[in-house]
C-alpha cells in the first residue's frame, strides 16, 4: 500500500521543472535558465536520470549558445539511456534526438543531424498515438524532409 502511495504522489522535482517550463513558455527566458540551473546544482550529475534528463532536456531550449544547446542535450540523452533510468524515460528518445538533431542543423553538422532523425524514427514506436506522439512524429519528418531523409 505504502509503494502504491508512493508511486501515485506526485513527483516534486519534475512539478518545479513543470513550474519552470510554465515561465519560460510566458516568455522569460533568462530567470527560467537562472531557476534550472540552480535546480540542476540541487539535484547534481548524481541525481535520478529522470529527473536530469527532464531538466538537462527544458534547460537546452534556454541557451543562446548552439554548443551550450548541444550539450545539454547530450546530457539529456545520457541520462536517459543509463542503466537505472526508468522505463517511462523509452518514450522520451524520439524528442531527444529530434532535439540532437535540430542542434546539429544549426551547428552545420548536417550528418550528425540526419543520424540523429535516424534515431528519432526508430525510437518513435515509442510515441504514444496522441496528440504529443503526433506532433514530434511529424517534427521528425519535417527535419528529416530538410535534411534529405526521406521516410
Amino acid at each position: 500500500m505504502a509503494e502504491q502511495q508512493e508511486q501515485a504522489a506526485p513527483d516534486a522535482v519534475l512539478t518545479r521543472i513543470g513550474q519552470v517550463v510554465m515561465l519560460h513558455h510566458g516568455g522569460d527566458r533568462e530567470e527560467a535558465r537562472t531557476r534550472f540551473l540552480d535546480l540542476w546544482a540541487e539535484i547534481g550529475e548524481d541525481g535520478a536520470p529522470l529527473h536530469r534528463c527532464t531538466l538537462a532536456h527544458y534547460l537546452a531550449d534556454t541557451q543562446d549558445d548552439p554548443e551550450a544547446e548541444l550539450a545539454w542535450d547530450l546530457r539529456a540523452l545520457s541520462a536517459a539511456a543509463e542503466r537505472d533510468a526508468p522505463p517511462s524515460v523509452r518514450g522520451l528518445f524520439p524528442s531527444l534526438h529530434l532535439n540532437l538533431a535540430a542542434d546539429y542543423v544549426k551547428l552545420g553538422r548536417d550528418e550528425a543531424a540526419r543520424s540523429h532523425v535516424r534515431r528519432a524514427r526508430e525510437a518513435a514506436d515509442a510515441l504514444a498515438d496522441d496528440g504529443y506522439g503526433n506532433g514530434v512524429r511529424a517534427a521528425i519528418e519535417r527535419l528529416g524532409l530538410r535534411l534529405g531523409e526521406g521516410a
